[in-house]
């Protein structure tokens, strides 16, 4: 798995719940495909730093909400879901067909901002992400700026 999972100590957010959020939302913005094995409960205990139990805690909470699959010949591997386009069209207004949510006409800078936040939430829920996740994303693509 060449995508990096990083566990902050300071944050109040147990370890194997950063974990489980991380993969997660690299699943669903395409990071990690369908059928990519993820990394053993050890290696990546190892890797983080964490107790081999945190890491299995964050797998099983993965594979309880069907986001990956374990097996003992394949390991952890991202599970089969819809895909995003579907999850996309269920969000979507009726009435729009073009494949993408539009942002609502804007005046200013403010509220060109707030209807870009309103639509990256509309397309995060069809992604199947939470509030918690988006602003996970957000705070990372945020430090990587930096």
């Amino acid at each position: 798995m060449d995508a990096q999972i990083v566990i902050d100590l300071q944050t109040g957010t147990p370890p194997y719940e950063q974990i489980q959020t991380q993969i997660s939302s690299l699943i669903a913005v395409g990071e990690l495909p369908l059928g990519t094995r993820l990394p053993t409960v050890r290696a990546l205990a190892a890797d983080l730093g964490v107790a081999a139990g945190t890491v299995a805690r964050a797998y099983k909470e993965l594979e309880s909400a069907g986001i990956v699959i374990t097996n003992r010949r394949q390991g952890t591997v991202v599970a089969k879901s819809e895909s995003r386009q579907a999850r996309l069209a269920q969000a979507r207004p009726a009435d729009a067909g073009s494949g993408h949510v539009p942002p609502p006409e804007t005046t200013g800078d403010a509220v060109e901002v707030m209807a870009a936040v309103d639509h990256l939430i509309i397309v995060g829920e069809a992604a199947g992400l939470d509030g918690k996740t988006l602003i996970s994303l957000l705070r990372g693509r945020l430090a990587q700026d930096k």
